[in-house]
């Protein structure tokens, strides 16, 4: 077994700007040995060392994939009340692609997975309190000679039902204890994510076990059938799903799920967009020891990349870059390396936080509004929350909760 006998450098924080491109890398159609040869710096084995600024092409295409991968999930999402999948995916894992235009993706759905977080709140109408929230696919083979290896990728849609919504905005930490041999309670996450991911839901028809339970027998599913190829896991997620990402990127590499005896570790990426915090600076720090690999798309505008951990976050761990304050073990901190985007208009506030605005700045950056002056993010957080529709106990909850928040952005 070839592992690291130390931890890796510290993943940066990178502000790369997209408004000046290389040349676009060949359609995904095309034979690509440039992709196949350097996949892993792609997925980040150097921390994207060169890679971000400016933004590579191939990675930049690389992060369009997956990015339209997780769009997937909101297509597929049944929001329809009358419906009897409501909340659920509206195909099964066979059409699922070619229903929402994605035929051609290179990759096949293995499992679909069901979340609920641990929350007794009133929840829309429906059968069980456990929801879709993305799925599990692996490519196939003519993707992995374009790719250089066997892809195992994990997606993850965004928030969208009332309990999830709470979920978000429940921002204390609490220890991650994923490892029952070696529990690190100084490792703290956000207790709503840490919610949907481990919590299980019995009177659930569709889901087996909790998120958790689902992901980790499937994922060790496919790695031990595809044991004698190069493997990658590859977790993408917006908003919420980000978060989720990577909550199992951690479990992964913490119980060791992605080591062999007779190989090297399977590297863990994380293609987060628009993704909040999840844990605490242990929790960073660990993932950077594990080698989990985090790649944060974030709209500089977007007020749910600021949660949580407005007031306690990496920015205030450290008095004059010298003294580590009290409370450091309490602040949040964002993991990986970032690259900020720039998005917003007056006309839909709500628009900062939307995967397809990422996706579109992503594929065509001179063609996305970006109004001079800065926005007014107190009414934008309004806005945002206005747009997702709570039920009025969810909306006081989650209004109460963000005060903090739009409050110090106005700052």
């Amino acid at each position: 077994m070839s592992t690291r006998n130390s931890a890796p450098p510290t993943q940066r924080s990178i502000k790369a700007s997209v408004s000046v491109m290389e040349p676009v890398a060949a359609p995904k159609g095309s034979t690509s040995p440039l992709l196949a040869n350097m996949w892993r710096e792609i997925q980040g084995s150097n921390n994207w060392e060169d890679l971000v600024e400016p933004l590579n092409p191939l990675l930049r295409n690389e992060i369009i994939r997956y990015g339209e991968l997780v769009n997937a999930c909101y297509k597929a999402f049944d929001i329809n009340p009358s419906s009897k999948r409501y909340l659920n995916c509206k195909y099964g894992k066979k059409s699922v692609m070619r229903e929402v235009g994605m035929e051609d993706c290179g990759y096949r759905v293995t499992k679909y997975i069901y979340a609920t977080p641990d929350i007794s709140i009133p929840t829309q109408n429906g059968t069980c309190c456990s929801r879709w929230i993305g799925y599990v696919a692996v490519s196939t083979d003519d993707e992995v000679r374009r790719l250089g290896r066997r892809d195992i990728i994990v997606t993850f849609r965004g928030t969208i039902t009332n309990t999830e919504w709470i979920a978000n905005f429940m921002s204390s930490l609490t220890p991650a204890r994923l490892d029952p041999n070696d529990q690190r309670p100084d490792v703290k996450v956000e207790s709503g994510f840490l919610s949907l991911y481990t919590s299980d839901d019995s009177t659930c028809k569709f889901g087996n076990g909790s998120c958790r339970e689902q992901l980790l027998s499937e994922v060790s599913r496919l790695i031990t059938q595809y044991k004698d190829e190069e493997v990658s896991i590859t977790m993408a997620g917006h908003s919420m799903g980000s978060s989720l990402g990577l909550l199992l990127a951690y479990d992964i590499a913490e119980l060791g799920l992605n080591r062999h005896e007779s190989m090297e570790a399977i590297p863990i990426t994380v293609f987060s967009f628009g993704g909040p915090r999840v844990g605490n600076s242990s929790f960073k720090e660990r993932c950077e020891e594990l080698g989990v690999k985090v790649l944060r798309i974030v709209n500089v505008n977007d007020p749910i990349t600021k949660l949580p951990g407005v007031f306690l976050n990496e920015n205030f761990r450290v008095l004059g870059g010298r003294y580590e304050l009290p409370w450091s073990c309490s602040c949040y901190a964002h993991v990986g390396v970032e690259i900020a985007l720039a998005y917003f208009t007056v006309q839909n506030p709500s628009c900062v936080h939307d995967l397809d605005a990422y996706i579109g700045l992503l594929k065509n950056p001179e063609r996305v509004p970006v109004e001079s002056g800065a926005p007014d993010l107190l009414h934008m957080a309004r806005e945002f929350l206005s747009a997702q529709k709570l039920d009025t106990w969810a909306w006081e909850y989650a209004a109460r909760n963000v005060g903090n928040l739009v409050q110090s952005l106005r700052t």
